[in-house]
């Protein structure tokens, strides 16, 4: 396992994060090993949020559940994230970085395991609420962590490293679990996906390098006074509402393509729904490179065209055939995961103060989009079949595009130099 190994940041006597005198020397450079440790937060992190979508028809069997009942064991989860994340920010602000990243990604591995003894669909939906309050812990922390240890075109790159880790671990989750069902009892594999937690805990707390610049933030009343700021930030509000939609769309997406691929004609089962998932790699590649094309383009524009992208791919998943179904959410997912990298990228550029608690205000946003897509497009599957979700899913897209459309601001103009 790798370790991180960089050179002291020079201390000066009563120095305990960013001063005017910080140089562009004294924050973290975006090598491979770090790019790694930030990457792997984001794999563990996300290991378990989706996992269960590849078994949703497993688990509706067993536990004999209703559509909508099934797609809350994914809606619970976000519900969950959405309740604790600014909470989580405030006390990040005032008690620090990677030892919170590290504890979450340890407390995953708890309600998971204790999946192996669960009887009932209410069962499973209270542990997977617990596991979703774990979650915060790593995704507000760690884009307060990167707006404060990187600079630039580097904190663009490990934002979208970031990024294509939690692509990557929402992709092993569902593929895993997916595989796991084909030769062993779900619960069963709920205990393996425990255990990988409890690894990966381990991994993150050896690879992520430690803070230089967190300055300690424990005053409430400072702290319901940033909150007070940053609810009438314009540029945080959009990215809010963006948030949501693009949520909204992937949790509703890819829970009840699950139970339409899992029906008549196509009757995929756990190991075949898994391997849908396989799409999910494509992001792993396209979202770092997207980083370029965010800084050349700014994230307004990357936005209006990802969402713009993914609408085409989720019209696309009306296709008869199974290979036109998964081309189309190849295509739908790329451009929800780099629409999710800009608006994140677009937060730490625009956002200098209170990071932490404006992270935990968009994944607030972000994961209640995730819990009404369950539950919307769950009554939707019900009444319209595929369809029908697709109609919803688009309808809510469109509403994010002209969001960013009409209220997302552009790049800040640099002022011209007079002539003569």
């Amino acid at each position: 396992m790798f370790k991180v190994h960089l050179s002291p940041r020079p201390r000066r006597p009563g120095s305990s994060g960013v001063s005017a005198a910080t140089t562009p020397d004294d924050f973290y450079r975006p090598t491979l090993p770090v790019v790694l440790a930030v990457a792997l937060t984001g794999v563990f992190a996300f290991l378990q949020v989706y996992s269960v979508q590849s078994i949703l028809p497993e688990l509706q069997r067993d536990l004999n559940a209703s559509v909508v009942q099934i797609g809350n064991a994914v809606g619970m989860t976000v519900l969950a994230v959405a309740v604790i994340s600014p909470f989580i920010g405030m006390l990040s602000d005032a008690w620090g970085r990677k030892w919170l990243v590290v504890a979450s990604v340890f407390a995953l591995a708890v309600p998971t395991a204790l999946m192996t003894q669960v009887q009932t669909v209410q069962g499973l939906l209270i542990l997977r609420f617990l596991q979703g309050l774990a979650v915060p812990g790593v995704s507000v922390v760690v884009i307060a962590y990167i707006g404060e240890e990187f600079r630039g075109t580097a904190m663009v790159r490990i934002m979208t490293g970031y990024v294509a880790g939690t692509v990557l671990g929402g992709f092993l989750g569902r593929f895993l679990m997916g595989h796991f069902a084909e030769f062993m009892e779900w619960r069963t594999a709920f205990g393996v996906m425990a255990a990988l937690n409890l690894a990966g805990a381990w991994l993150v707390w050896r690879g992520l390098p430690a803070s230089r610049h967190f300055v300690a933030n424990t005053r409430m009343s400072s702290s319901l006074a940033t909150l007070g700021q940053l609810l009438r930030n314009p540029a945080l509000r959009v990215a809010c509402a963006l948030g949501f939609t693009i949520l909204f769309s992937l949790v509703g997406l890819f829970t009840f393509v699950n139970l339409h691929l899992a029906a008549d004609p196509y009757r995929f089962g756990p190991g075949d729904l898994a391997n849908i998932f396989s799409v999910y790699l494509l992001g792993v590649l396209v979202t770092p490179l997207s980083g370029s094309v965010i800084s050349r383009i700014g994230a307004r524009r990357t936005v209006l065209l990802t969402v713009a992208v993914s609408m085409l791919g989720v019209l696309g998943s009306l296709a008869p055939s199974a290979w036109g179904i998964v081309a189309a959410l190849a295509v739908a997912a790329c451009g929800m995961f780099i629409a999710q990298s800009s608006t994140m990228s677009f937060i730490a550029h625009r956002i200098t103060h209170g990071r932490s608690l404006a992270s935990g205000l968009y994944y607030t946003a972000y994961y209640c989009g995730g819990f009404m897509g369950a539950g919307v497009c769950g009554i939707a599957y019900a009444l319209g079949g595929w369809p029908g979700t697709v109609a919803a899913l688009v309808a809510t897209q469109a509403v994010g595009w002209l969001l960013a459309w009409r209220f997302m601001p552009g790049p800040v103009a640099r002022p011209v130099p007079p002539s003569g």
